[in-house]
Formats: structure tokens, C-alpha cells, sequence
């Protein structure tokens, strides 16, 4: 008898196996259809997108990525030996249907100095292609995959050391549209996180090299939208109408870090959780983890810069992961209304203040390389307040164009930075009452900051240097 139950319990089991089997193989084989055609993928920089697929039918798609070893600014001043995927980090956006057959050509310049390969999340097979293609500098290979399954896919170099070259820049998003393709939006948008670690700290002027201790350590200098510290701000932002519906394809690199992804000043009202099929709705804030991805969805209702952040916040303020989309039209009062009253009113407490920095040596940097570094800190740590264009914001924060404040004396911008203020002060004829908290800035980097704005903004000039700092902080 217990023989008996146990031969039975085995043919269910080997029954059970083979249906799994049978019902995995229909499932695969489901979305394999009779290819059509031809044609060459359409590749884009980031921010942009190639146009959404219209074609209801699969077809062969020809990629050819071309692998690129250059040197390029991580922010304005500051270089890095970046590799690519296309000249460009993040990698170019690929865009398929789901049902296509990729003929992937992966292109080594013979430039390069490293052999590299490419793993796509979107491909089912060794390695995500990069058994297959192991390309040496002057090198070509070609392998072919069918796009099984939908979504949105981090791409990536996977050639030993793995996360070496993940922290150079080579990753990028494929999306493999569903069969129906994807509800019509007005725009679409590309943006790609990704950590980077240097000998330098964080804004030191010329070469940077990688810093492998950092990156085991995971304690990344820079933490960038696009590979770039300001890459989509000023008049790299993302450019919108009020009324429009906008799309993102958010992705993450890594190599390291999961990002808080949000923002500032809408909500999503739809996001495909890690850029599969499960759409979440009425979203403040989505992961989108190391290697993942995320498609988010929003109307912009009201005229405003949408501040896009990794919310992990210090990343934002002090590393560089700051986007900005602008949105232009006509204001809608009845959805936000902007301020309606200023009045005074006294509360307890002492005024806010951060830990004091640390002493971090630096070469002298000439005037000009002040105010190239000074611009992209501008960007990344005092913009949110004081704007791009310097006005600031009435009633909050003071004007930094045209300032009474310090032309008397410039080095009161330098005091600011690293003593903070608070209480009332008069500006340009107008009373600010307000706390600015110190910032946690070196010498070298408040005197390059402080100098940009002495010599931007309609203000006189001047010159701030790192002992000047250094002398103001005792």
C-alpha cells in the first residue's frame, strides 16, 4: 500500500513537472510571432526617446551599439573617463515591441582600450547576451534574441570587474512595448540614476579617476541624473505645457544605490512598478532599485519648475541628483493658488544649523576654474532657493541679482555659507526674515561658489580664495 501510494505520489509529481513544462512553453512560445520585414532601431540621448511603435505586428529589428572610452564632464569643471554605450551615459535608449526579433550588433571603437560586452534584462538566454558578446577593442559581434516579455529594461556591461564598468557609465534602458503598445501620452522622457566614485571629492576641479575602495565601501561622490551633475536643469531642463500628459522612464544603473524617486510638485498618477505590467496609481515616491527601472505617468495641471530628485535627499542637495521640468502655460488658481498672506509670526527654538565641515585640502584654483566650478555648486546646492536666474523667491529667500547685501562687503556671501543666518535682514530694499543653515561646503568649494556669484547675477566682481574661507570660519 505504501509502495503504491508513493509510485502514485511520484507520477503526479513527474505529471506536474511536465504540465509546468508544457504550460511555461506555451507561454513563451504565445508571444512568438511571424516576423514581418525589417528594420533599424532608432536609438536616442538621453533625455529622448525614439517615437512609440505604431506597427501591430512583429518585425526584425537591426541594433547596433557601438561602445565608446571618452573623457567627459561629470559636472561643469570636473572630468572623468567615462564608457559608453552610444558616446553617451546613460547608454541610448532602445525601443522594440514585444514579439520582435533583435539582431544585436555590439561595436567595440577601436579607440578603446578594454574588451566589454552587454547583458539586457529584456533578453531570456546566457547572460542576457553578454556570453555572446565578448568584443575586444576594433571588434564586432552579433547575437539574436526574441523580446519575450514587456517592460522596461536596464542594459548594462557585464565583463569582469562587473561593477568597474557598471560605475563608468555603461548602462541603459531597452523597452520592449506590450503587443497593444502603451496608453498615448503628449511627452516622453528618459532618465537614467547612477553613483560614481572618484579620487576627488565631490566638485574638485579636472581629471577624476575611478575609486574602487569608495565604490566596495558604497560611499559614491557624485550621484547623477543623466551623467551629469545639471544635466537636466537651466536650459538642459525638460520642457512641458500645462495640460499635458508626460511620461518618464526612469532607470537606475547603480552600480550601488537604490533611488527614492519623486517629483517635487506633482504626483504620479500611474507607475509601472519596476517597469513591468503592475501599475500602481496616486504614487508620491516609487524605488526603483539598482539595475530596475520605472515608468511613471503625470498630467502637469499648473505652470512650475517640477524639481525631479532621488529623495534619499543629501544625494539631491550635495551630489547632484537634480532634474528640473518646466512647465508653462496658464495658471490655474483653483488647483494651487501660490502664497496668499505673509504675516509675522514668532515661534521657539534656535535657529537650524548642520555639523561644521571638515577641513579638506585642495590646490588653489585660478579664478576661471572658480567660477566653472562655482556655477555647477550653484546648481546643485543654492538654486532650489535663490533660482536660477538669481531673483529668489519673493518673501522667502533674498535676491542674490543686483545685491545690496554684500557689495560692501563680498566676503558676507562666504560668512553666510558657512556660519548660516537668521533673523531679519534688508535686501535690495526688501525685509527677508528667514534661517539659511550653514552648508557643508569645503574652503575651496564655498570660495568658488561665492566668487560665481560675485561675478554673475549683475554684481560687481570679486574674487573669493580657500584661505579667505578658511580665515572666515575662526
Amino acid at each position: 500500500m505504501k509502495k503504491g501510494f508513493k509510485l502514485l505520489a511520484l507520477v503526479f509529481f513527474i505529471s506536474l513537472i511536465f504540465t509546468n513544462c508544457k504550460r511555461n512553453n506555451e507561454s513563451s512560445s504565445s508571444v512568438i510571432e511571424k516576423i514581418k520585414g525589417e528594420e533599424i532601431a532608432v536609438l536616442t540621448e538621453a533625455p529622448n526617446v525614439p517615437p512609440p511603435i505604431t506597427r501591430n505586428y512583429a518585425t526584425k529589428v537591426i541594433v547596433n551599439l557601438e561602445v565608446i572610452e571618452k573623457e567627459m564632464e561629470m559636472m561643469d569643471g570636473v572630468t572623468y573617463n567615462f564608457w559608453t554605450f552610444g558616446g553617451s551615459v546613460p547608454g541610448s535608449f532602445i525601443r522594440i515591441r514585444q514579439g520582435d526579433f533583435v539582431e544585436f550588433h555590439l561595436k567595440n571603437n577601436p579607440n578603446n582600450k578594454l574588451p566589454h560586452n552587454i547583458d539586457l534584462h529584456a533578453v531570456s538566454g546566457q547572460g542576457g547576451g553578454a556570453a555572446a558578446t565578448f568584443t575586444a577593442p576594433g571588434h564586432e559581434t552579433q547575437f539574436s534574441f526574441t523580446a519575450l516579455n514587456a517592460g522596461l529594461y536596464i542594459y548594462h556591461c557585464a565583463t569582469a570587474p562587473v561593477g568597474m564598468h557598471i560605475a563608468n557609465g555603461m548602462y541603459g534602458l531597452i523597452l520592449v512595448e506590450p503587443k497593444e503598445g502603451l496608453p498615448k501620452v503628449d511627452k516622453e522622457f528618459y532618465v537614467c540614476q547612477g553613483d560614481f566614485y572618484t579620487k576627488g571629492t565631490y566638485g574638485e576641479a579636472g581629471l577624476q579617476q575611478f575609486d574602487m575602495d569608495k565604490a566596495l565601501k558604497e560611499q559614491p561622490d557624485y550621484v547623477v541624473f543623466n551623467g551629469k551633475v545639471g544635466s537636466l536643469t537651466g536650459d538642459k531642463s525638460m520642457k512641458v505645457k500645462v495640460g499635458e500628459t508626460v511620461r518618464l522612464f526612469v532607470g537606475n544603473g547603480g552600480p550601488n544605490l537604490v533611488s527614492s524617486f519623486h517629483v517635487i510638485g506633482d504626483i504620479f498618477d500611474n507607475v509601472y512598478v519596476e517597469g513591468g505590467s503592475l501599475v500602481n496609481h496616486n504614487v508620491q515616491t516609487t524605488l526603483v532599485p539598482a539595475g530596475g527601472s520605472a515608468i511613471t505617468e503625470f498630467k502637469c495641471d499648473v505652470p512650475s519648475t517640477l524639481i525631479l530628485v532621488d529623495h534619499s535627499i543629501f544625494r539631491t542637495f550635495n551630489k547632484g541628483s537634480l532634474g528640473m521640468l518646466k512647465v508653462e502655460g496658464e495658471e490655474v488658481k483653483a488647483i494651487y493658488s501660490g502664497q496668499q498672506d505673509d504675516r509675522i509670526y514668532q515661534s521657539e527654538g534656535a535657529p537650524q544649523s548642520m555639523p561644521d565641515v571638515p577641513k579638506v585640502a585642495s590646490k588653489p584654483l585660478t579664478k576661471e576654474e572658480k567660477l566653472i566650478q562655482g556655477k555647477s555648486i550653484y546648481s546643485s546646492t543654492c538654486q532650489a532657493c535663490h533660482q536660477a536666474d538669481g531673483k529668489g523667491i519673493g518673501g522667502a529667500f533674498p535676491p542674490l541679482v543686483s545685491s545690496d547685501y554684500f557689495a560692501s562687503d563680498p566676503s558676507t556671501i562666504a560668512k553666510t555659507i558657512i556660519h548660516g543666518l537668521s533673523g531679519k535682514i534688508t535686501v535690495n530694499g526688501k525685509t527677508y526674515d528667514g534661517v539659511m543653515p550653514k552648508q557643508t561646503l569645503s574652503d575651496a568649494q564655498i570660495a568658488s561658489v561665492s566668487t560665481y556669484i560675485l561675478n554673475n547675477f549683475g554684481n560687481k566682481g570679486g574674487e573669493v580664495t580657500a584661505a579667505d574661507v578658511t580665515k572666515l570660519r575662526k
